[in-house]
């Protein structure tokens, strides 16, 4: 039996077809494990240096008096709103409460630490930030108090 060489439009044919199959398997990814493995990712990170700042209240006080220098606060004040965004705000998205609300104040952290701290950190910052806005335009999911109590759909 003598077999037909594959043509190229055959085999870009074939290789498009493997391709839509891949990329539906991808899209049976459920959404809300989605919207909830984003929440916990982020809410992790700003948990831990939550926790950092108040383990060690004077040091975080004096860096940021002497290291950070965010501009308007003083460095008391501006501490004592980072630990508390970043405590508050990251319970509220593991938990799923107020979910797209807990993230405004983290961007706005997120901007002035690219801004005015740590500006070379972009990568990271970047990362964070677009798991933020997934998460604020995204909603917390299925998985949430928020669908508990009727907040999100």
């Amino acid at each position: 039996m003598h077999t037909m060489p594959m043509t190229t439009a055959t085999a870009h044919g074939a290789l498009r077809a493997r391709l839509d199959d891949a990329l539906a398997w991808l899209d049976r990814f459920p959404r809300s494990l989605r919207q909830l493995l984003f929440r916990l990712a982020v809410g992790s990170v700003f948990l831990k240096a939550g926790l950092t700042k108040v383990a060690s209240w004077e040091t975080t006080v004096a860096l940021f008096r002497d290291e950070y220098q965010v501009p308007v606060f003083s460095p008391e004040l501006a501490a004592s709103m980072a630990a508390t965004f970043e405590l508050g705000c990251s319970a509220l998205l593991i938990a799923g409460l107020a979910t797209r609300l807990a993230t405004l104040p983290l961007l706005g952290m997120l901007t002035v630490i690219q801004l005015f701290v740590y500006p070379s950190a972009w990568a990271d910052h970047l990362t964070w930030g677009s798991i933020l806005i997934a998460v604020l335009t995204g909603g917390a999911g299925r998985v949430s108090v928020d669908r508990l109590i009727g907040l999100e759909r």
